[in-house]
């Protein structure tokens, strides 16, 4: 890698790690090539080795207990899904969870996996309730992606950003459970009036 992107990874300036590869004091093996220094740290070289996009996971998640039925024909879709898309053995992880808890087993196993590739949600709020597309942003800054089946939304980002407050508000109120129906009433009888 590039002096500069070693430096960022270690927290270093990249000025001093220049200097210390001229002055032949590098930590770890280096190397010139033409005016570029290159690093070979073995630490990430190794942590490079999986390649992100070898393999694709679905994941699909229901609210409570009393939604197994639900949770069963939600993964069968998305595993139709995958393997209309050409993946081979498609992997499917089911968790039952709220949408605004982000203490779900399974769904952190995921994201913190980097030999995942690609995750597949039938909607986004089947990922998470609020910050879905944060969480697109992180796996997209590590070469990986979230690939939404029905990315049907309001495409109003004030009604869509009103949504998720309302949620977000509910959910103190009434519980995790209630807050997206009682979000939804409000929504209407905001249109409503």
């Amino acid at each position: 890698m590039r002096a500069k992107e070693w430096a960022a990874r270690e927290g270093l300036n990249e000025q001093t790690v220049w200097k210390w590869c001229r002055e032949n004091r590098m930590p770890v093996p280096f190397e010139r090539s033409g005016s570029v220094w290159l690093i070979h740290d073995p630490k990430y070289e190794k942590a490079d080795a999986p390649v992100a996009g070898s393999r694709m996971v679905c994941y699909a998640r229901v609210s409570s207990p009393d939604q197994k039925a639900d949770l069963q024909r939600q993964a069968d879709r998305l595993k139709a899904f995958a393997l209309a898309m050409g993946v081979e053995h498609p992997e499917v992880v089911v968790e039952t969870g709220s949408g605004m808890n982000d203490k779900r087993r399974k769904l952190n196993r995921i994201l913190a996996d980097p030999t995942i590739g690609a995750i597949i949600v039938e909607h986004r709020g089947r990922l998470a309730s609020m910050n879905a597309g944060l969480v697109e942003s992180a796996l997209k800054a590590q070469g990986r992606r979230l690939i939404v089946v029905d990315d049907t939304e309001p495409d109003d980002d004030l009604v869509r950003d009103m949504a998720e407050v309302l949620t977000s508000f509910c959910a103190r109120l009434y519980g995790r459970r209630d807050a997206r129906n009682k979000a939804k009433a409000a929504l209407e009888a905001a249109r409503d009036a």
